[in-house]
């Protein structure tokens, strides 16, 4: 099959840092070429792919030192070439957020996949997507639809990691054992109650987190006094072999958002490395924890105190072997493939009729 994915140009693909989006493209990019499907890659020139890669720009957004950079131009050139393009792939499959495609691409949309990675309760996305109701949806959670209940959505699919991604630990870390907060230290993410779980708890916290633009002034109000250096530190915003040795050797990561989380990667990421989770009873997140198996869902700091003993005591082979079954790339891959299968035949019928 041949695939063409169109991914953000405010990361490389993979990131260097913090990106989310961008990380779940390149293991699903990944995985499809291992399958043995013809994949093309729209992305930041600075991105590594084994596919064809196609630079949008010299280099992602965020990293790019250089003044007056337009997001808006960089992303509209991208859609360009991919438009020029299309006839080249069986499927078009857009990453981009609030549909930015959909103007470039009403005339094919039934060649085109979209996933949206983000929140879609904003007030503007119905009304935006009323125009074009033709382009078929793929949701990363069942919880993020109700934001959209009335896309038209073709599948479901959580995301992957590689089963390789990290070497799991499965036996009691030598030094004192530590809580892993890792993210951005922004309101919705709640860095505030891990900070007092873990002190509550009487455990170290480690906080390996993005400081956006958007989030400084929360982050010196009520984050930064709380940190101490010692039983609250704060690392800073690490690479990923660092954040995945990081999440190897915690006890447990805690996930406690107050805001309609569409996945959730970081738990993923804990649970490959055998490391369980405590997360809010928020989003998706009740999708990806196993109560009482990989973690356990929370709905108040009281409960998230009661349940650390019970955390540091789950079998973390068992963590893992969820991990394995559930969220791995290669099942993400053989998932998304198996929807564009039905997105060609659903295609085809229509021409036939």
């Amino acid at each position: 099959m041949r695939i063409a994915h169109v991914a953000p140009l405010y990361e490389s693909v993979p990131p260097r840092l913090y990106g989310g989006t961008e990380r779940i493209v390149s293991y699903l990019t990944e995985a499809l070429v291992d399958l043995g499907h013809d994949v093309t890659l729209f992305a930041s020139g600075d991105s590594q792919t084994s596919a064809k890669l196609v630079p949008g720009r010299e280099c992602a957004l965020r990293l790019d030192p250089r003044p007056l950079k337009s997001e808006a131009a960089a992303h509209l050139s991208m859609l360009a070439e991919v438009r020029e393009r299309a006839d080249e792939f069986d499927v078009i499959h857009f990453h981009l957020s609030h549909f930015l495609h959909f103007s470039f691409f009403k005339d094919m949309a039934e060649r085109t996949v979209t996933t949206p990675h983000g929140r879609l309760d904003y007030v503007d996305l119905a009304p935006a997507y009323r125009r074009f109701p033709r382009f078929p949806m793929i949701s990363v959670s069942h919880s993020q639809r109700m934001g959209l209940a009335n896309a038209n959505w073709l599948a479901t699919i959580h995301h992957g990691l590689p089963v390789d991604i990290c070497e799991p630990v499965f036996e009691a870390m030598a030094e004192e054992p530590y809580l892993a907060f890792l993210g951005r230290l922004s309101r919705d993410k709640r860095p505030d109650r891990a900070i007092e779980i873990a002190s509550r708890a009487g455990l170290k916290l480690k906080l390996a987190a993005k400081i956006g633009d958007d989030d400084r002034a929360y982050f010196h109000k009520t984050v930064e006094p709380l940190i101490d250096g010692d039983r609250v530190d704060y690392v800073g915003e690490i690479e990923e072999d660092k954040k995945l040795e990081f999440l190897r050797n915690a006890a447990g990561l805690l996930f406690p958002i107050d805001w309609p989380e569409p996945f959730g990667l970081a738990a993923i990421e804990a649970m490959a490395c055998g490391t369980p989770v405590i997360a809010w009873n928020c989003g998706a997140l009740p999708e990806i924890v196993d109560q009482g198996v990989t973690g356990f869902i929370v709905d108040s700091i009281d409960d998230a105190v009661a349940l650390i003993p019970g955390l540091l005591r789950l079998d973390r082979r068992k963590v893992r072997a969820v991990f394995e079954k559930r969220f791995s790339a290669n099942r993400m891959a053989r998932d998304y493939v198996a929807a564009y299968r039905r997105l060609i035949g659903v295609r085809a019928e229509a021409r036939a009729s």
